[in-house]
């Protein structure tokens, strides 16, 4: 699934309310890491297709900053049911990226598959 570029909180919050699994990466716009980075991260997405992911930048929105405490870029969170889960910040480790995301990906698609046929 592609990135969508978030202009605006309310687009933002949307993201994060409305789907189960979200993702925000969340760059600046003079920043080298953030921008060879990304490519890396989008690439790595395309395994996780129920995972809504969008782009922000923190030029266009610093009110984030605050709201989820960040101090660097490019900071990368996940999001379950609206809760943040996974949260990586500037010297991002891609294959321990992978790793955590891979089990907190499977943990929640099974246990999800599950509780959906007990009923």
């Amino acid at each position: 699934m592609m990135f969508q570029t978030l202009h605006s909180e309310s687009e933002l919050d949307h993201i994060i309310e409305s789907n189960q699994l979200s993702f925000l990466y969340i760059a600046k716009n003079n920043c080298s890491v953030c921008h060879s980075l990304f490519p890396q991260i989008e690439e790595i997405m395309e395994h996780y297709p129920t995972i809504v992911p969008g782009y922000v930048l923190i030029d266009e929105l610093p009110g984030i900053a605050g709201r989820f405490s960040i101090f660097s870029a490019p900071v990368l969170i996940l999001f379950i049911e609206g809760k943040e889960y996974l949260r990586e910040a500037r010297i991002v480790h891609l294959d321990q990226f992978q790793e955590k995301l891979d089990r907190l990906y499977q943990h929640f698609v099974l246990s999800y598959s599950h509780s959906r046929y007990e009923h």
